[in-house]
């Protein structure tokens, strides 16, 4: 089984970048079993290819506007994924919807996708997320370690 968790985002758009955020934080606070790639995919678009071609499972991390309290985290699975992504207007996003249709065109496509999305609070220019969406860094952690536990792999806390 091959796992690819993709943080999406613009690091320099204060909430913007809470997709590389996480990521980051996964692989601090967390030891991953091998069959997971984590991929600081920033503002990249089709450059993603060869590394989300053929995986089982895609887990991105990414803002998202809809329509929620700032803050809000939220879920969405398999073709609700590409269907958000192609009403958006932030470039990673349109990139993001590009690429998992080449996937899919190409015979490549994740056997299952899984967006979780935070709700921004700011994007105004700056590399901090705001106190509000920083607040819910531990519950997206906490639903992409439950997203993996869900396909029966392991991750442990680091001590």
């Amino acid at each position: 089984m091959r796992v690819v968790v993709l943080g999406i985002g613009n690091l320099l758009m204060s909430d913007e970048g809470i997709g590389v955020h996480a990521v980051e934080a996964l692989q601090t606070h967390f030891v991953l079993p091998a069959e997971v790639e984590v991929v600081d995919g920033g503002t990249t678009g089709m450059e993603l290819l060869p590394e989300l071609e053929g995986a089982d499972h895609l887990i991105v991390v990414d803002a998202v506007r809809v329509g929620k309290p700032p803050a809000s985290v939220v879920r969405l699975v398999g073709d609700e994924v590409p269907a958000f992504f192609k009403t958006k207007l932030s470039p990673h996003q349109v990139g993001l919807s590009d690429v998992l249709a080449a996937l899919r065109f190409a015979g490549g496509s994740p056997g299952q996708v899984v967006l979780i999305g935070v709700q921004p609070a700011s994007l105004e220019m700056g590399m901090e997320l705001s106190l509000e969406v920083a607040a819910r860094l531990g519950d997206v952690l906490s639903l992409v370690t439950a997203e993996l536990a869900g396909i029966g792999l392991t991750v442990e806390e680091r001590a």
